[in-house]
């Protein structure tokens, strides 16, 4: 089976949205994991359809399948770090939040994403954690049914940050077990950070609700992204296990770090990941 690959357009904020495009489809992918923000397709700025109409024609005419991705750092709160989340304190907060993630879904139905990943959000000083669960169960069942009525998967990806509500695939599962439409965003390289399980182990275990996955390097224990061959990630080994289950989503390349040599990373990181697949064919 030949697996399919996107990079994911925080790799590339130097650039314009239509050049990160072009620089993505020439370097050879199949996909493109768009990291919606204020500077790329804002879903929240006036005009967000006329421009997700004119992407939609270029990716459609480049042939790119499409994973939206939500995680944006400032483009709800400036001076906030991925805040308002469906945890925040304040009710106002987090319908913000959720307007967000329901236009970022209706983006995804233009463009025929194949999922729209999100996070829980991180536990701010004084809410007590049973509260951040009410309102979380709240946000997911809105997103959820939301998801449903556009046609566009919705996936929790666990972030390994501190206070974080879903930090773990174990986290996610218990949630899941809720809400059983609401798949797996893996980023393997989240697992490698917490330590939770083998990678590649993650893939084989969570086979039959993954919505979407990221891949990239990383060290143990270390929230860093890194390029291929600089981390301790058996890349082969977890491409090997993506082949075992059969999938057929796009696998996202997410060098976050790497933007101001995007240039260079973007087609690196797919001939890198291809040398893996020829060099697995010949032995």
């Amino acid at each position: 089976m030949t697996l399919r690959y996107a990079y994911n357009t925080n790799g590339t904020t130097h650039h314009r949205m239509e050049d990160s495009v072009a620089l993505i489809a020439d370097s050879g992918y199949d996909g493109i994991a768009l990291t919606l923000d204020h500077h790329v397709l804002d879903p929240m700025a006036e005009g967000w359809e006329r421009r997700t109409e004119a992407l939609a024609g270029d990716i459609s005419r480049r042939r790119l399948g499409v994973v939206i991705e939500s995680g944006a750092r400032f483009a709800l709160d400036a001076r906030d770090r991925h805040q308002p989340t469906l945890v925040s304190p304040t009710a106002e907060g987090r319908a913000l939040r959720l307007a967000w993630l329901k236009r970022c879904l209706e983006i995804g139905a233009m463009l025929e994403a194949e999922a729209m990943s999100f996070w829980a959000g991180a536990l701010k000083p004084n809410v007590a954690a049973h509260q951040a669960q009410h309102w979380l169960a709240d946000g997911v069942e809105q997103v959820l049914a939301h998801a449903e009525r556009v046609g566009v998967t919705a996936a929790m990806e666990p972030e390994p940050e501190p206070e974080v509500v879903v930090r773990t695939v174990d986290q996610y599962r218990t949630l899941a077990e809720r809400f059983p439409a609401l798949t797996l965003a893996l980023d393997l390289g989240h697992v490698m950070v917490t330590q939770e399980r083998v990678p590649e182990d993650s893939i084989i275990e969570f086979a039959p609700h993954l919505g979407s996955v990221t891949i990239e390097d990383m060290k143990r224990g270390v929230h860093q992204h890194l390029a291929f061959g600089d981390g301790d990630m058996n890349i082969r080994g977890c491409l090997d296990a993506l082949d075992r289950i059969g999938f057929t989503r796009l696998v996202c390349v997410e060098l976050s770090s790497d933007s101001g040599r995007a240039d260079m990373m973007v087609p690196h990181a797919l001939g890198w990941l291809k040398e893996c697949r020829r060099a697995r064919e010949a032995a």
